[in-house]
């Protein structure tokens, strides 16, 4: 431990702390977990913006069904899921800088999060850039 001063605390070192004590490995799984919740967010808006499914028995007894995407909801969609790739990409730059030892753990699910989130904004510009 490190000495500051004599009327300050030590200074912990970081290479002996546990992983789940530390401050900067604590602020990147919270983030990392926002970053999952916004996409679950997504996913709830992508449900209400999308078509609606017309059946058979629907289109038989007339009922109508709404046949285009909601545009504001469509949206906030895009919003959520560009707010997905930013959060995921700072993880990825977090965890660029804490893991440079070869018995630090490979976290995959900041790389899925983001393929995720951008193959699903590249499939909705292909959806309303279509003629």
């Amino acid at each position: 431990m490190k000495y500051t001063s004599p009327s300050q605390k030590p200074i912990p070192n970081r290479r002996t702390l546990p992983r789940e004590d530390d401050r900067f490995f604590q602020c990147m799984v919270f983030i990392n977990v926002l970053g999952w919740f916004v996409f679950i967010g997504a996913l709830l808006v992508f449900h209400y913006a999308r078509p609606e499914f017309v059946s058979g028995v629907q289109t038989f007894w007339g009922i109508e069904g709404r046949q285009e995407w909601s545009k504001t909801l469509t949206m906030y969609l895009v919003g959520l899921l560009s707010l997905c790739v930013i959060i995921s990409v700072t993880v990825l730059i977090m965890k660029r800088m804490r893991n440079r030892r070869v018995k630090d753990y490979f976290g995959i699910n900041g790389y899925v999060l983001m393929v995720t989130a951008v193959s699903s904004l590249i499939i909705l510009y292909f959806e309303f850039t279509a003629p």
